[in-house]
């Protein structure tokens, strides 16, 4: 690990020698607060001087805890740069030591506050959502902030201390070493990798030359518009370069990462997509073979094939809510040793801090797929076969979805509709289950369904839409 001094190329022409707090504290709009982290609109709910706030905030609520070391990251967006700075003044002005690793994935922010015993963690960035918002995902201690928690640090004083500080901190070599390592088991694969120009660029670009097999790297350069396509690998769409890339090449799978390198997507040697609960499967069939009877959790918009499957590999299979901050807590609670979501967060609790890294989960896709016969295509012939809806995320203003579930709920539950009110409104019938809750990330309502067989998902669909259609929302789903 190397201690820099230098300003980053890329912030170049966008810092200002004005601290953005000198004309006095402007917070952060709540719109923008979240039920996991922070998103919004730059220029009209996150600016300059609502991360300075939020540095000064982040810090008294640090010092009050007895916690004085904070590590900063930021993503590839324009935005990032001027952001981080007005944060990291607003850290130092609140009286923390503040370690800047610079550009990279919100993971290796999290290994950088591993191995460096940090007592915190702020990563600008707004992950998957358009290039002109930008946001926040801040860890305090060893616990990451959401909820009313999140809302009480933003709007919490902002106190001044003379006594910050802050340097650079060169991780990025350290962190593909240790990926390295990882990987060490894997075979010859041909992959194709797709970072969407997000922040897992340069990763990806130094990690593939040190492993074995044939490498083929699409959209690693760094770039905050995202040109090639949408940073989100929960979406079919964006995945099609990908599945292009994958067959031209002769590749055995590809992967794909979203803009801040928390997210992974899977496809086949086909080009097909491996949708994120199958991949939870594969990789907890290879983990029970050396763990058996670990639990593994699963959000609530997973396939039953999922929680079946695990069960019939001899492990305990545990539902949690949806929300990636859920399903960690889920894994501490339950003592898991794997978990994720259908969005395409993979956590591994043995051997890599228990953090959603999807660079580390392709590393273990890799390793998994080097000991499975027949490929990934095989897998997937292997499983049951179902029939079910992608995510689907129907835009819905962040003042009403919540009402709109709320309505919902009182109409299954004056009909007797048996559901867990905790893990959204997963509601089973004859044809299999629906699922309706409210995002935590954005203002849109999130939906699925699965069933048995192709007239069963049409009626579910079109209860779904029903239930809708009564909240004053006429979306095809």
């Amino acid at each position: 690990m190397s201690l820099e001094a230098e300003q980053h190329p890329a912030e170049e022409g966008l810092r200002t020698t004005e601290r953005p707090g000198d004309a006095g504290v402007s917070r952060i709009r709540r719109e923008a607060i979240r039920a996991y982290d922070i998103r919004g609109q730059v220029g009209r709910d996150i600016d300059r001087p609502g991360a300075y706030a939020l540095g000064l905030s982040y810090a008294s609520a640090a010092r009050r805890a007895g916690l004085e070391r904070v590590g900063v990251g930021r993503d590839g967006r324009l935005s990032s740069p001027s952001l981080e700075q007005a944060l990291v003044w607003g850290l130092i002005d609140g009286g923390l030591k503040v370690e800047r690793i610079g550009l990279g994935p919100t993971p290796m922010l999290g290994y950088a506050a591993r191995e460096l015993a940090l007592d915190g963690a702020i990563m600008v960035t707004a992950s998957h959502n358009p290039p002109g918002e930008n946001g926040f995902k801040i860890l305090l201690g060893d616990q990451r902030v959401h909820g009313e928690r999140l809302h009480a640090l933003v709007e919490g004083p902002c106190l001044r201390d003379p006594c910050g500080s802050a340097r650079r901190v060169s991780i990025l070599d350290a962190y593909v070493a240790d990926l390295a390592r990882a990987a060490a088991e894997m075979a010859p694969l041909k992959v194709a990798w797709d970072c969407g120009n997000g922040a897992t660029g340069p990763v990806v670009e130094r990690l593939a030359r040190r492993l074995p097999g044939e490498h083929h790297l699409i959209n690693t350069h760094v770039d905050g518009r995202f040109p090639a396509h949408h940073p989100d690998p929960a979406v079919a769409a964006n995945l099609s370069q990908l599945a292009e890339a994958v067959m031209a090449q002769g590749c055995d799978l590809g992967v794909a990462f979203d803009g801040d390198g928390d997210r992974i997507g899977v496809v086949d040697a086909q080009g097909r997509i491996l949708w994120a609960d199958q991949l939870i499967l594969l990789l907890a069939r290879d983990l029970l073979l050396r763990r058996p009877g670990a639990a593994v959790v699963a959000d609530v918009k997973c396939s039953k094939v999922l929680f079946d499957g695990v069960a019939a590999a001899g492990g305990r299979a545990v539902i949690s809510p949806s929300g990636y901050v859920h399903v960690r807590e889920a894994i501490q609670a339950e003592g898991a040793l794997l978990g994720g979501e259908l969005s395409g967060h993979i956590f591994f609790a043995d051997g890599w801090g228990g953090v959603d890294d999807a660079v580390y989960a392709a590393v273990q896709t890799f390793l998994a797929v080097s000991r499975l016969s027949g490929g990934l295509a095989a897998f997937r012939e292997s499983l049951p076969p179902s029939f079910a809806t992608p995510e689907l995320r129907i835009p819905c203003p962040e003042a009403r979805k919540a009402e709109v579930v709320a309505e919902v709920a009182r109409t299954l539950a004056d009909e007797g509709a048996v559901f867990d009110p905790r893990l959204g409104l997963r509601v089973e019938s004859a044809d299999g289950w629906w699922l309706l809750r409210a995002s935590g990330t954005e203002p849109k309502l999130t939906c699925r369904c699965e069933a048995l067989h192709p007239d069963g998902l049409d009626r579910l669909r079109g209860e779904l839409r029903r239930r809708l259609a009564a909240c004053g929302l006429e979306i095809d789903v």
